[in-house]
């Protein structure tokens, strides 16, 4: 039986949130900020050790506040279905200290505003543009700290424009929504992630992404070939 999840993608403006998405499913980036201003919708099929999963993906444009019911949700266009899904995954920028401040306060919305039943809905923290590591303004292990410890939430470092830690973060995400297959990847000799993308705001591209333990990839069946490096620094 193929699961599906749905997954909010939410950061402050230049966070690189999209950019995360992009990678994940095209293996692509560009240096051109284009700021997000309507809610994408993006629905990859994620085989993980032979077993399919349906994403359906939400990128949220940054929203001034979490709705906080129903009707506040389907009254702005930009906030629908945001209340309903199966996780979050909150972006910032690790040279930007408004956008993690901007992420706690999201956090603490959907917390206090959150669909009622849903009370553990996994919340994942990203910190994107790791390849800016010398921009840092809060040193790693404070907000690994924080977040780990005391806001009970994933937390993930990655760099969209190098692709690094960007399948780390999809791998954490499933295994954060019960998915009870994918929780023991770590500890397997090899596994094999396989991405088909479909697209209705845009386009399809056929084919899918395959991913082993040893940290390598290439796209086949009608798909650019590539290299995806995976450390685990």
């Amino acid at each position: 039986m193929v699961s599906t999840y749905r997954v909010a993608v939410l950061g402050a403006r230049g966070v690189g949130k999209s950019a995360i998405v992009r990678q994940f499913l095209y293996n692509e980036f560009s240096d051109v900020c284009v700021p997000t201003t309507t809610r994408r919708l993006y629905l990859p099929a994620v085989v993980m050790n032979g077993h399919v999963h349906d994403l359906q993906i939400l990128d949220f444009p940054p929203i001034s506040a979490f709705p906080v019911n129903t009707l506040q949700e389907w009254a702005d266009a930009c906030c629908r279905g945001l209340r309903s899904v199966h996780a979050y995954i909150l972006v910032y920028d690790i040279c930007c200290f408004d956008s993690f401040e901007y992420v706690k306060t999201i956090r603490q919305q959907i917390l206090e505003t959150r669909v009622i039943g849903t009370s553990e809905t996994p919340i994942i923290i990203v910190g994107n543009k790791r390849d800016l590591q010398r921009g840092r303004v809060i040193p790693r292990w404070n907000v690994s700290h924080l977040v780990r410890k005391t806001w009970k939430c994933g937390y993930v470092e990655c760099s969209a424009k190098y692709n690094w830690h960007i399948l780390l973060l999809f791998s954490e995400l499933l295994k954060s929504v019960g998915c009870a297959r994918c929780k023991h990847l770590r500890s397997q000799g090899s596994h094999f992630v396989h991405l088909l993308v479909t697209d209705p705001g845009s386009f399809a591209m056929p084919g899918h992404l395959t991913v082993s333990a040893t940290g390598t990839g290439q796209r086949d069946a009608g798909g650019p070939r590539t290299t995806i490096k995976r450390s685990e620094g």
